[in-house]
């Protein structure tokens, strides 16, 4: 396990508690009453810790390599029930866009989400989360298929945002995201969204129009990274945690401002702290949600899904 800066405290308490069970295996000494101790003390400096998160800390922790990644949920959500299907049938399949169809219970979803890597090699390949013009295009194909068959859709979004890479502009990255909200916005069936890690930017936005826009405690949804602020505004990442403040990017003022429809509660130390407990949360939150919209009409869904959107910004004096 890694641990960030501020998780330091919860590291030597750990590290404090396997010395001492080492010591009750290599000797006959009972170090039942200090495990207990320590154990105490470990749930107590963890509740202190992520109870007082700032909003760059919990940027942090929506980046953390032991965190939980798209295919991770899915995998853990649907079992061998998940087929993944590949390519936008016009320039190639985008590693970094993954989708298919997979089941919970029984009842069918398909899936779309960025999948990012977990060392420096899959990262290269899954081009660190960050999808070119073909994911997008990737992902429209599938909702689509979803949409002609009567299957909703659910959509795990975890991007540093969309790849500003020059090949990327020249296929049309701009124009691939703007066609996924515009669809979006009109697709036929529930699309059930869940922000897993990173929402960032029009990168995010592209697979990030829904019926219900779930995000766990420890993401955070901006139109902009703290660090690529704090360099516009200040010409330095040195005021990034300033800027994370500043952004109003974490799920609690997203719900503030009525962004997004539901907070999804993080085990304590956050997703990577149990990840068990964090597939069963989302797996229920997914179906709950998808229960709300199963029985409405075409018709219905759309024209509540676009009032919903219409809503945002409005402000009565």
């Amino acid at each position: 396990m890694e641990y960030l800066d501020f998780e330091q405290p919860i590291k030597e308490l750990i590290d404090q508690y396997e010395k001492a069970c080492n010591i009750g295996e290599e000797s006959d000494v009972d170090v039942t009453a200090t495990c207990k101790q320590i154990e105490k003390k470990l749930v107590e400096k963890k509740k202190e810790i992520y109870k007082n998160l700032t909003p760059w800390q919990r940027v942090q922790l929506s980046r953390h390599p032991n965190r939980p990644y798209t295919l991770d949920y899915i995998n853990a959500i649907c079992g061998d029930t998940f087929l993944e299907l590949h390519g936008d049938r016009n320039v190639k399949d985008d590693k970094a866009m993954i989708g298919g169809l997979g089941k919970i219970d029984d009842q069918s979803f398909m899936f779309v989400g960025q999948q990012k890597g977990y060392n420096t090699k899959t990262r290269q390949y899954r081009n660190f989360g960050m999808a070119n013009p073909e994911g997008y295009r990737k992902a429209l194909r599938l909702m689509k298929s979803a949409e002609k068959f009567g299957v909703p859709v659910v959509c795990f979004v975890d991007t540093p945002g969309a790849y500003p890479g020059l090949e990327a502009e020249e296929r049309g990255q701009g124009e691939a995201i703007a066609r996924n909200i515009l669809e979006m916005t009109r697709l036929k069936v529930p699309i059930i969204v869940v922000i897993i890690g990173e929402g960032a930017s029009g990168g995010a936005l592209g697979i990030g129009v829904g019926d219900k826009v779930l995000m766990l405690e420890n993401t955070w949804y901006s139109v902009i990274s703290p660090e690529s602020c704090s360099s516009i505004l200040w010409r330095s990442w040195e005021y990034k945690e300033t800027a994370a403040e500043a952004l109003k990017l974490t799920a609690i003022d997203m719900k503030k401002q009525k962004l997004i429809d539901e907070i999804v509660k993080e085990p304590l130390g956050g997703a990577h702290g149990n990840r068990e407990e964090m597939f069963d949360t989302v797996k229920n939150s997914i179906s709950k949600a998808y229960s709300e919209f199963k029985n409405l009409s075409p018709e219905v869904l759309v024209e509540n899904r676009m009032n919903k959107y219409l809503d945002m910004g409005v402000f009565k004096g």
